[in-house]
């Protein structure tokens, strides 16, 4: 008899319902059948049952938080069985402890982490038997038929199993020590908190915390533009004075003399280029993509796709979601015009069939097994829901998902882009910009969140001749860097290698995928969240004043910088491949640890902090006697006093009469410090503040406090 061990209840369900069987207490009994010719019983496990043990199981001392117990490094590493999951790892050890169970079938989530979790328990239980591997990409009846008639041998996943092992344990000696360090030395200076430090969330932090400089340090120039409007024999349009490619003006001056020069003057089409551009149709999705086409069509956070796409997997309507790929074997393609036959007939997809291409098997921008790794692309499998009975946000994933597949097989989608140079009379060039789609092609399918820019232009001919009917001065001011978004978040995590200077470094992080995997970066950014180190506000993401004290304590420490990340992936990917020691890494590891708590000591004395971060930091949570808050003003309301919360500044009076008196602490993407808040306070305004942005437009004010209404309003010098 054998015994099948999945990584959660839902996938041990879905496993043993295309057999015969019968629910225990835990498990499922699966009575004999074709496939298992004595039965078998099914169990799971409830994700992540194991956990690496706290330091003190190692070593007593190692309990209390003190610079003289790092570095904190066991000499061997222990897994124990979490408290709230015992009852459930006690049935799978008894199952496995069985007399009848002969073998093992680890039907863990085909991946790094599915091998780590069930052959943890495995290893807890002191199993001896042998055991076989599941490894299948879709949870669909055929699916699963033909992964349990086509087991892989133990040996074949071994060595991912190993690269997950000591990664996990690398993961904790620089999280566990790296943290207390940092923790301990940022006390030293005022900042009381935890700071959590780890080798894939703390170089994210160091970008998004880059980006919020360049935002803070970023001076907003003003600019002139010129833009004409022009009669051409009839035909009307509009277009921007340049000056060798330049259509900026630095001074209002010359803006104003370039249009008074061209007013009711003659113009001319000078020029008349038209470039026809083909655009291929979007790859399939892997994780990475959907999160972050998830996050721009919907505002949902990587952590919520994830989420959903796993409903949808564990109903069987689609395949595994932390796929890295974005193609698929010949075998998947020859499957897809039986799905697309069956998708066909829901309503919402009618209008796009027939499909200009019956099959894509033979094209190799979506067909290539060498770019498949242990999973293809994120696709939709033959089990084809009732759209009307998933959730909303279901509908939508999927949504996204069959329409990759549809548009793959349609034409590509042609455009042709025109651009008119006009001279008016005959000095001054104005350029117009337009764009006319040739042929709809895949775009049909898909439609572009984005709004194209370019005008309509008329049919124009080199030499015709009219006159400027119009001309106008516009202002604008040269904008800051953009702050990410979390879907922008999950691009720059798989693309961080961009941020190198070293090129190899480039190349080795690009082939690893970047910062973290498919399967974690959604868990950094919702880690980030928690932790206080980044506030996410309409979807834009800012970086907390703890954030900042954290990089700038951490300074050119290579624990910032992708670049160890990509040092780290590069030998984690031997390990897997079989091909370097798990030994020698973490020793490595150890040797980079003993660096940073060094240097660290010896540079503390040196971290420097603006008064604005500091002002801005509040203390983390903490479980000893409140802390009295600092007064920073009479409230505007009633007779309490202003204090800083954590998020916002409001009246410490709201317990005793519920006063509402509040003001955000970042208006328009700028924090507003505790010095400014007194200013508000004592003299009616705040210092003149810079870099206020709205619409792409950015301002200086200062703030102030309206009378009647006590809302905080700008001051225009």
């Amino acid at each position: 008899m054998k015994l099948i061990i999945a990584e959660k209840p839902d996938q041990g369900s879905t496993l043993a319902s295309i057999f015969k069987h019968r629910k225990q207490n835990g498990f499922i009994e699966i009575f004999p059948n074709e496939v298992f010719s004595k039965g078998a019983y099914v169990t799971w496990a409830i994700g992540h049952i194991c956990q690496l043990v706290q330091p003190e199981k190692y070593q007593p001392e190692w309990k209390r938080w003190s610079l003289d117990n790092l570095p904190i490094i066991p000499s061997h590493f222990e897994y124990e069985v979490t408290r709230d999951k015992a009852k459930q790892f006690s049935v799978i050890k008894k199952l496995v402890s069985h007399p009848q169970v002969t073998e093992i079938i680890h039907a863990g989530d085909a991946g790094r982490e599915g091998e780590l979790i069930i052959r943890n328990i495995l290893r807890l239980t002191n199993c001896r038997k042998p055991m076989k591997r599941l490894w299948i990409s879709s949870l669909t009846p055929n699916a699963i038929r033909e992964g349990f008639q086509r087991l892989l041998n133990e040996d074949e996943t071994r060595s991912l199993y190993f690269e997950a092992y000591t990664r996990a344990c690398a993961d904790w000696v620089v999280g566990m020590n790296a943290s207390r360090l940092y923790s301990l030395l940022l006390k030293q200076r005022g900042f009381s908190d935890v700071f959590s430090v780890g080798r894939v969330q703390t170089p994210t932090l160091a970008l998004i915390v880059k980006r919020e400089l360049e935002i803070e340090n970023f001076k907003a120039e003003p600019f002139w533009e010129v833009k004409a409007h022009f009669n051409i024999n009839g035909k009307k349009y509009n277009g921007k004075w340049q000056n060798d490619g330049e259509t900026r003006v630095k001074t209002k001056e010359m803006a104003d003399k370039i249009a008074t020069f061209c007013r009711e003057k003659p113009a001319e089409v000078s020029e008349v280029n038209c470039e026809r551009k083909e655009f291929l149709p979007p790859l399939l999705y892997n994780l990475s993509a959907l999160q972050a086409e998830a996050n721009k069509r919907y505002k949902f956070s990587p952590k919520k796709t994830l989420d959903v796409l796993q409903g949808l997997y564990q109903k069987g309507n689609v395949s595994y979601p932390r796929s890295d790929s974005r193609y698929v074997t010949k075998e998947e393609a020859n499957n897809f015009p039986d799905i697309l036959n069956k998708i066909s007939h829901i309503k919402d997809y009618e209008p796009y069939f027939p499909l200009p291409y019956a099959s894509i098997a033979d094209n190799k921008r979506y067909v290539n097994e060498k770019k498949v790794t242990d999973h293809y692309a994120i696709i939709p499998t033959e089990q084809i829901p009732n759209v009307e009975k998933l959730s909303l946000d279901e509908r939508k994933l999927y949504d996204l998902i069959v329409k990759s597949l549809i548009a793959a097989h349609y034409n590509k989608s042609i455009a042709e882009y025109t651009t008119i140079t006009t001279l008016v009379d005959g000095r001054a060039t104005f350029i117009s910009k337009g764009k006319v789609q040739i042929d709809e092609g895949w775009r049909k399918v898909i439609h572009s969140k984005d709004q194209d820019e370019e005008q309509n232009l008329p049919a124009l001919t080199k030499g015709e001749q009219g006159k400027t009917i119009k001309v106008e001065v516009i202002e604008s001011q040269t904008q800051p860097p953009k702050r990410y978004t979390e879907g922008q978040l999950i691009t720059l995590m798989k693309t961080a290698g961009k941020h190198l200077n070293d090129k190899e470094m480039e190349k080795i992080l690009s082939k690893t995928e970047g910062l973290g995997t498919e399967a974690t970066r959604a868990g950094i950014i919702t880690m980030l969240k928690d932790r206080s180190y980044i506030d996410v506000k309409k979807n834009l993401v800012y970086a907390t004043a703890k954030a900042r004290i954290l990089i700038e304590a951490i300074g050119k420490e290579i624990l910032a910088s992708p670049e160890m990340t990509a040092k780290w992936e590069e030998k984690l990917k031997e390990i897997s491949e079989g091909t370097a020691s798990p030994k020698n890494f973490m020793e490595q590891t150890k040797k980079m640890v003993f660096h940073l708590i060094s240097s660290s000591k010896e540079q503390v004395t040196s971290w420097t902090f603006s008064e604005e971060v500091s002002s801005n930091f509040t203390p983390g949570k903490r479980k000893t006697k409140q802390k009295t808050l600092t007064k920073l003003g009479p409230c505007k309301k009633c007779d309490g006093s202003i204090v800083d919360k954590g998020s916002f500044y409001g009246c410490n009076n709201y317990q005793k009469n519920k006063c509402d008196f509040t003001i955000s602490k970042q208006i328009l993407g700028k924090n507003i410090t505790q010095k400014n808040i007194k200013l508000l306070l004592s003299d009616g305004k705040t210092e003149l503040i810079e870099g206020f942005t709205k619409k792409d437009k950015s301002f200086n004010a200062r703030l102030t406090i309206d009378a009647e209404d006590h809302t905080v309003k700008f001051l225009f010098e």
